[in-house]
């Protein structure tokens, strides 16, 4: 049983979403401990109370219960697996709970190595953005046992709203491949919703509220299409790390033999945006390709 008194939270990544995921848990009461490789991102958490951890393996050797959330499988990988990484250094009978977005295949991996060091790791990434991460309404998918799921699943609610395990070890990275590669070709149907709505002489605004509703709504229209029109591309979700979602999905597509092409389709617009120097733009920039 996870509780307060005697419960360290270890929390590696605040960045745009990371730092409201990390703030609930600390508003929740719990001792938290924060790396980021920038420590400048840590400065909220850290006047609020959480407590820095030097490195992962610092951290790892004082929290019993670590959540992760990096940018791209190549930092996963190291902080997990590397010479100062948390499975080298994790607590036994310790929890890991990876929030990446990250392939499927180092999720099992992860789990497997955690598993011989009597550490439970579940991977849990998210949907919901910016807004999702800072009104602790994010959904969350989750592969791994599941009594280990159900164990850290407290924590998990203070976070989101929507908790589904899915399955075994990678079964939440695998759903949340599923999230990317329905937003993918979503997101270029919204932008060209608008773009039509402008080019016939409409107001936008207007027919946002007749098709949000209807059978065209989505998550993206009802969100980000509004950022569009205000010319806000703040990222609540980076074009970069879209396109990196993306690719993995495209693999693991490939792997199983199975054709995408509006990912495919959606990806090659979205490289174009990067190109031009739109990377750390929200993914609602696409709205742009039609605007240059």
């Amino acid at each position: 049983m996870i509780n307060r008194e005697n419960t360290v939270i270890g929390f590696i990544g605040t960045g745009v979403m990371g730092n409201s995921m990390a703030g609930h848990l600390l508003k929740a009461g719990y001792s938290l401990l924060v790396y980021s490789r920038t420590k400048e991102k840590a400065a909220e958490l850290l006047e609020s109370g959480a407590k820095w951890a030097a490195s992962p393996k610092e951290l790892a050797e004082k929290a019993s219960v670590v959540f992760t959330m990096v940018g791209y499988p190549a930092d996963v990988e190291e902080v997990y697996l590397g010479e100062n990484g948390l499975i080298k250094h994790g607590l036994p009978g310790g929890y890991f709970i990876d929030m990446t977005t990250s392939a499927p295949s180092l999720a099992v991996r992860i789990y497997e190595e955690a598993k011989r060091r009597d550490i439970h790791a579940i991977d849990a990434p998210v949907s919901g953005g910016d807004v999702g991460a800072k009104e602790a309404k994010l959904s969350i998918m989750a592969g791994g046992e599941k009594d280990a799921f159900d164990t850290v699943r407290p924590l998990l609610e203070y976070l989101g709203t929507n908790i589904v395990y899915q399955g075994n070890p990678g079964a939440g990275q695998h759903t949340k491949m599923c999230n990317q590669i329905a937003i993918a070709s979503n997101m270029i149907g919204v932008c060209e919703a608008i773009i039509y709505a402008e080019k016939a002489g409409l107001n936008p605004e207007n027919v946002l509220k007749s098709i949000t509703t209807g059978a065209a709504g989505s998550w993206s229209l009802s969100n980000l299409a509004p950022r569009m029109l205000n010319g806000n591309f703040e990222p609540g979700f980076y074009i970069k790390h879209f396109i990196k979602d993306m690719k993995i999905a495209m693999d693991e597509a490939e792997h199983m033999g199975m054709k995408v092409p509006g990912l495919a389709l959606a990806k090659s617009l979205y490289d174009q945006l990067a190109e031009h120097g739109e990377g750390n733009s929200g993914t609602q920039a696409l709205y742009k390709y039609w605007k240059n």
